[in-house]
């Protein structure tokens, strides 16, 4: 892209209108460290026999084997990698037991006429650091504001 022998535009012209920095230009990625390497295929090799093993436990793992690491080397390069541990997540979609689960008493229902359907908003509104104000409204499923001001 950027041709440093040109004549006619500077190095600097030339990054300018490809809108990138003129550092950049110059720079280039040095890469991982070998030691990095290293990890890397140690932690992909403990990852294969332990998948729930998370950032805290590979380091554990790690330091066991005589490794100088610390968490934050090690998520870095656990996330290069696109490594996630595998555990349950909460299932916050299944009622608990002894729930009692409303039926939906709208489902089939044709609204037709005012007054038929209402629906109620609150909202909280912080008006300092230790005060709020609370604004309510309702209105019918048609859209008739019932109280709280127009639309």
């Amino acid at each position: 892209m950027v041709e440093p022998a040109n004549p006619e535009l500077s190095t600097g012209k030339q990054c300018r209108l490809l809108s990138i920095p003129r550092p950049s230009f110059y720079c280039t990625p040095k890469g991982e460290t070998a030691l990095n390497l290293m990890l890397m295929r140690q932690i992909d090799e403990q990852f294969l026999e332990t998948p729930f093993f998370g950032v805290r436990q590979m380091t554990w793992h790690l330091r066991s084997e005589g490794h100088l690491v610390n968490e934050k080397r090690i998520r870095r390069l656990m996330r290069l990698m696109g490594l996630m541990p595998v555990y349950q997540k909460p299932n916050i979609s299944k009622a608990a037991k002894g729930h009692k689960t409303y039926p939906y008493l709208l489902l089939g229902l044709r609204v037709t006429r005012p007054d038929q359907v209402w629906a109620a908003g609150i909202t909280y509104l912080p008006l300092s650091a230790d005060c709020f104000a609370i604004a309510c409204r309702a209105m019918d499923a048609q859209g008739v504001p019932v109280f709280g001001g127009g639309p």
